[in-house]
């Protein structure tokens, strides 16, 4: 049985992730959570057990196994010599780390050897997240040389304040008055916004440079040809993605149904007789992300076109960060 940490547990992940730990059962004997002063001592109830928020102090790492870092980038830089320094196992969601060479960057159902004897484990973008496995499926199958990724992404991805703001501004819109975004560019409501995160010096962003480099590292393949351009849309939960892959060796369409059908974490959802494809409305809220709208690409040779929806809070998020967990308690019974 181990302790836990939960650090940002009244943020969209860390609620997510104390919700996920009871329904897969994961071990623990005590769960603590810890927030921003203007949270301590609120209550939070989860399969009908009382949790009490607490103020983060540095020495808490001292007393917790496992702890999961559902805050930003620069909290995670603060605070990470103090929690290695404790011995615990941290798992982080925030970007600051995933690229270092020396921390682990990792998807279960890929890379579950990479931790190694690493007690700091860095979980990848949500948009990463979303894309990674059905892109190792073929990769695996048929070596992948190019891949062009365009997403949809929901407001989730910007937090709670960003799936308030969604709602705010639908409401705003439909009484006809004037609505001011604080947390996105523009007025996500009725709208599109192809920009997520900072402007990089080649004109991608920051959240589609996050992609490229994620999933080289992650494949190990450090030369692989990605192109992402991400895009925010009006969904509240579930980001989707449409992927494009050229491969070194012929694809076959019945096949690929076939190794989807037998993957964990991913579920073929691809049926167009009887409109059948991947969807934000039927992904939330669910474990696995939806593949379909699979086709052989008319513009590469070795080309496969085709469509993923995955909860952005869940495999993208907080069940990729509690599935690391649950691989370093298997290995340790």
């Amino acid at each position: 049985m181990y302790k836990i940490g939960i650090y940002g547990a009244t943020g969209k992940v860390g609620s997510e992730l104390l919700k996920i730990i009871h329904i897969r059962k994961f071990p623990y004997s005590k769960i603590r959570l810890f927030a921003s002063q203007k949270s301590s001592g609120k209550k939070l109830i989860e399969d009908k057990k009382e949790f009490i928020i607490e103020t983060f102090y540095k020495d808490s790492f001292k007393e917790i196994d496992i702890a999961f870092f559902c805050v930003s980038g620069k909290w995670s830089i603060q605070n990470r010599q103090f929690a290695e320094e404790s011995g615990c196992i941290v798992i982080d969601n925030s970007s600051a780390f995933r690229l270092f060479e020396n921390t682990p960057l990792i998807v279960p159902e890929i890379n579950i050897d990479s931790i190694k004897k690493s007690r700091f484990i860095s979980n990848p973008n949500c948009t990463t997240l979303i894309a990674a496995i059905p892109l190792w499926v073929l990769h695996k199958k048929y070596k992948l040389k190019k891949v062009i990724i365009s997403t949809y992404q929901a407001a989730s991805g910007a937090g709670k304040e960003g799936m308030d703001e969604l709602l705010q501004a639908i409401s705003q819109y439909r009484e006809n008055r004037v609505f001011k975004p604080s947390k996105f560019q523009y007025d996500l409501a009725y709208n599109i916004i192809p920009h997520i995160d900072d402007f990089e010096i080649n004109g991608y962003t920051k959240e589609e440079m996050k992609v490229t480099l994620e999933i080289r590292k992650i494949f190990n393949v450090s030369d692989l040809l990605i192109s992402c351009t991400a895009v925010r849309i009006p969904v509240l939960r579930a980001h989707s993605e449409s992927i494009t892959v050229e491969t070194e060796l012929k694809p076959d369409i019945n096949e690929i149904r076939d190794l989807i059908k037998n993957t964990n974490g991913i579920v073929l959802k691809d049926d167009i007789n009887n409109n059948i494809y991947p969807m934000p409305i039927t992904s939330s809220d669910n474990f696995d992300v939806e593949v379909g709208r699979i086709r052989k690409s008319i513009v590469f040779e070795n080309g496969i076109d085709f469509f993923v929806s995955g909860d952005q809070l869940l495999k993208g998020a907080a069940l990729n960060a509690l599935q690391i967990a649950e691989k370093m308690v298997e290995r340790t019974v």
